[in-house]
């Protein structure tokens, strides 16, 4: 079975042309879909759906900053652990407890947006460090490491988005 990289040609790393991805998807999709198989026999039809599985499945992985970081580090037999070992740096911790009080503090979406801006600054700082421990130095420890702070940042960015749905609902309709 090839790996998800190999399923789209695509040669291993973490910085990826996402449009390349995406078309590599497309082109995929289009040749396995269950659609061109309906009237096929039922094995055609099953490994049709499998494949198409795989492929989305694969696709999702790799579009996915920490999803894409983690497959590369199993790929290179380095477990996140995020599950089993939650210690972080304190400064990174601290940094989270006062975000954390900004969405407790926020009031109003325009709160949320200036949070959700600083963010998306502190993610794309960190993707950016990922892709220079894999890609470049191949120092997946550093990597693992990085990948643990960018899963807290995704899970604290999906607290702003229930957050902004919050506020949404709470608004007094015009």
């Amino acid at each position: 079975m090839k790996n998800h990289f190999e399923l789209f040609g695509i040669t291993p790393a973490y910085a990826l042309d996402l449009a390349h991805l995406y078309s590599a998807y497309r082109n995929i999709q289009s040749k396995i879909h269950p659609d061109r198989y309906a009237n096929a026999g039922d094995a055609e039809r099953r490994a049709s759906m499998q494949m198409t599985t795989q492929v989305n499945e694969a696709y999702r992985a790799l579009k996915s900053p920490v999803q894409r970081a983690k497959y590369l580090l199993a790929l290179n037999g380095v477990d996140v652990g995020f599950e089993t070992n939650t210690a972080m740096p304190r400064d990174f911790l601290v940094e989270q407890m006062e975000l954390r009080e900004k969405l407790e503090e926020a009031k109003n979406s325009a709160d949320l947006d200036f949070i959700s801006r600083d963010l998306a600054v502190a993610r794309r700082e960190i993707e950016n460090q990922i892709q220079e421990e894999i890609d470049c130095r191949h120092d997946f420890a550093a990597a693992r490491d990085l990948v643990r702070k960018l899963m807290f940042l995704e899970r604290f960015g999906e607290d702003i988005d229930a957050a902004h749905e919050r506020v949404e609902m709470q608004a007094p309709e015009s």
